[in-house]
């Protein structure tokens, strides 16, 4: 972890993990998070590669869309610096990195991203998402097949449509300029954040904590509390009056913190194309990383494939209703002749009579149902027969309820 007093980031390898594929970098003008992804032997490698390329815009602009020109160029470059360096070294096919960044000139801000780490803006108390998720349950989000709260269990939510690799030679980046002012407070992280902690969380603990470097490190914190099973790494970054929010000197966490180190590996196994990247959620999972192209062809496959799992889901629920119904009605049948085993002595228009069940009645269902009358008048008997009738007597069998009925007379 490392802080300027205006800006601050922090790296975890996490709780799971063994190696940490996430990097951080805080500069003068220059903040950006890449979260590394291709398995244990290729996604430190590619994330490192990335920042350290994309470093070198960090530099005084004299606009904002210079800013973001020069940003937009650095991800393209570092996107052809991974693709040749897999042609020199084929045990890191399939690796690949998002990128989000950030590049201040005065009060603006130029933004470039892909993939699914993310951009938060936190400003007079909100918290807003800036970037969009490059992946393929946020495409359903956005063309209305699925809502917010399924994306974040859907089973494939961990597939990406668009990252910095070897797969597009010119990948679309998203790029945008925004305005920022005093109080602002930017939020860059990677998906082991904002894949384990609310933006409920993360908004109260941008509110609640001033300081920069507490700040950062409560975040990633709340990450570790919930197990964080991924690497996190987040980069904040304050606006004040002055509109500095340099880290001097700058500082880089995670992978690109250390020397690039990468040989063959004869044992690891080959990834196919284009099935590379995806991000391991659960600790049972491989390394093994899952990218897939943002085509027509490929996104319907996925739709189809999702349209059967939710007619699937829709089966399973209807035959889990019908036989949860099944057993309530075939409890009720049970118990209904259970009650039918029973006797008791009552009234009935004003004479004593038997009554085959039990004297509780279920809603409008009655329970039970005068089996024999009799002549004996409630009247003609001592009080406290008659308030033992009034109240009912209940008896095991017909035979038992004929013995009371004889006492109450003899």
């Amino acid at each position: 972890m490392a802080t300027s007093g205006k800006s601050a980031a922090v790296s975890h390898v996490g709780k799971i993990r063994s190696n940490n594929q996430d990097s951080g970098y805080a500069g003068r003008y220059l903040f950006v998070v890449a979260d590394g992804m291709g398995g244990h032997a290729g996604g430190d490698v590619a994330s490192a590669i990335a920042v350290k390329r994309i470093a070198e815009t960090d530099r005084q602009y004299t606009s904002p869309n210079d800013a973001e020109f020069a940003l937009h160029a650095a991800l393209l470059a570092a996107n052809s610096l991974l693709a040749e360096t897999v042609f020199e070294h084929g045990e890191l096919t399939g690796m690949g990195t998002t990128v989000s960044g950030i590049l201040r000139v005065e009060n603006q801000v130029a933004i470039a991203h892909i993939g699914d780490s993310r951009i938060y803006l936190f400003r007079d108390g909100e918290l807003k998402q800036i970037s969009a998720d490059h992946t393929f349950v946020q495409r359903l989000v956005d063309s209305g097949r699925i809502t917010a709260e399924e994306a974040a269990v859907h089973p494939r939510r961990s597939v990406l449509m668009r990252v910095l690799g070897d797969v597009d030679a010119s990948p679309e980046i998203d790029t945008t300029v925004l305005e920022t002012k005093p109080g602002d407070r930017w939020l860059i992280c990677s998906d082991g954040l904002s894949s384990y902690v609310s933006d409920e969380k993360m908004a109260s603990v941008l509110g609640t904590v001033p300081d920069t470097e507490d700040a950062a490190n409560r975040l990633v914190k709340e990450s570790l509390d919930q197990g964080a099973p991924d690497n996190v790494t987040v980069v904040l970054v304050d606006v004040d009056d002055t509109g500095d929010s340099s880290h001097i000197p700058p500082v880089t966490v995670g992978s690109a913190a250390s020397p690039l180190v990468f040989e063959a590996d004869s044992t690891r196994r080959p990834l196919r194309l284009p099935s590379l990247l995806l991000h391991p959620l659960k600790a049972t999972q491989t390394d093994d990383s899952h990218f897939e192209p943002e085509s027509d062809e490929y996104l319907n496959t996925l739709i189809l494939e999702d349209r059967r799992r939710a007619r699937r889901r829709r089966i399973s629920w209807l035959v889990f209703v019908a036989v949860v119904l099944a057993a309530i009605v075939a409890a009720a049948v049970l118990g209904y002749q259970f009650t039918q085993t029973r006797y008791y002595v009552g009234v009935d228009n004003g004479q004593v009579a038997i009554f085959q069940g039990v004297q509780q009645d279920i809603g409008p269902i009655k329970l039970s149902h005068v089996v024999e009358a009799t002549t004996i008048g409630v009247d003609r008997l001592t009080a406290f027969n008659r308030q033992s009738v009034e109240t009912t007597i209940s008896a095991n069998t017909l035979a038992d309820a004929h013995r009371i009925v004889d006492r109450l007379t003899g």
